[in-house]
């Protein structure tokens, strides 16, 4: 059954949720169930992947290959570890706007055999959600891709875009709080005009909520295109890059499968580290992160920041 997610919910949410908070109770109006968010506010936890030159993944490297940063000051690393095995939290927005309409039928393939190939059952789990003009869970947390193949299924196009209330719906509503490695996958062209909030809001919510997105643009793939790409595939790279994944543009609609399959094959190459900042202020500042690896071949992806927790007044 469709559960419309309440956004003046989000709202009041988004306002007092942060992921370097202490400890705090939210209410979520959408399913009546009280959740307890416990975050660490003297430890930064980051994700990242590794590749070579050519791009391919580096999953054999230790905690003395690699030097963190913060503002351009070094940081001690206190946690090092390859993240492959450990539990996966994903959401799949996917765009049903009026705009990819005729695209619909090969993103509800691609989206099963990401499903099939990627989640490991009893350890993974994952949700669907679409959106138009409004935000719409289709399928809460399972680890059935069969379950969650269904779900893909009833969608139908239409509407407007509301892409930005849809990502910061996924990440305070459902992503927050679980164990376990946080990811988006978001399934669109990039444009939105219907959000109640705007890029850098819903890019502020994601970090605050130690969340990496992966998206797959629908506009260089076959079909009419009905408005310059340039601007919609610019916010999904932003949404990508800046949370330490990457952005995807398929130019036919078959490639969604390649696409999907290399966003799988990212996630079981990951690495996790984690620091104590040398700064402690609580000014509520975005700081800049950098990982740089020993090995002079080798790039690093991962989130670029994370906004410090803010003393109460």
């Amino acid at each position: 059954m469709r559960v419309k997610l309440v956004v003046l919910s989000f709202f009041a949410l988004y306002l007092g949720v942060s992921a370097q908070q202490p400890v705090e109770r939210v209410k979520f109006e959408d399913d009546r169930v009280e959740r307890t968010l416990s975050v660490r506010v003297d430890r930064v936890n980051v994700l990242f992947t590794v590749l070579t030159s050519r791009g391919k993944l580096v999953t054999d490297l230790a905690k003395n290959d690699f030097t963190v940063f913060e503002d351009g000051n070094p940081q001690n690393i206190s946690n090092f570890s390859k993240d492959g095995d450990l539990p996966l939290n994903i959401g799949l927005l996917i765009d049903t706007s009026g705009s990819v309409r005729d695209k619909l039928r090969f993103e509800r393939e691609a989206a099963a055999k990401f499903f099939y190939s990627t989640l490991r059952r009893k350890q993974d789990k994952a949700f669907v959600m679409s959106f138009d003009t409004s935000p719409m869970l289709l399928q809460d947390y399972t680890d059935n891709p069969g379950t969650l193949q269904h779900a893909v299924e009833r969608m139908i196009a239409g509407g407007a875009t509301s892409l930005y209330d849809a990502v910061s719906l996924a990440a305070v509503h459902k992503l927050a709080g679980e164990n376990g490695r946080h990811v988006l996958i978001v399934l669109s062209d990039g444009f939105d005009n219907a959000s109640h909030i705007d890029l850098a809001a819903a890019l502020e919510t994601v970090q605050k909520n130690d969340i990496v997105i992966y998206t797959i643009s629908t506009n260089r793939t076959e079909g009419l295109m009905l408005q310059d790409p340039r601007p919609g595939d610019a916010n999904l790279t932003q949404l990508a890059v800046e949370t330490g994944g990457h952005a995807f543009f398929p130019k036919r609609i078959e490639d969604l499968t390649q696409s999907f399959k290399r966003i799988g094959e990212d996630l079981r190459a990951q690495y996790s580290l984690a620091y104590g900042p040398t700064n402690m202020r609580r000014d509520g500042t975005y700081r800049r992160i950098a990982i740089v690896p020993s090995h002079k071949g080798y790039t690093v992806r991962c989130r670029h920041g994370y906004f410090a927790p803010k003393a109460k007044s």
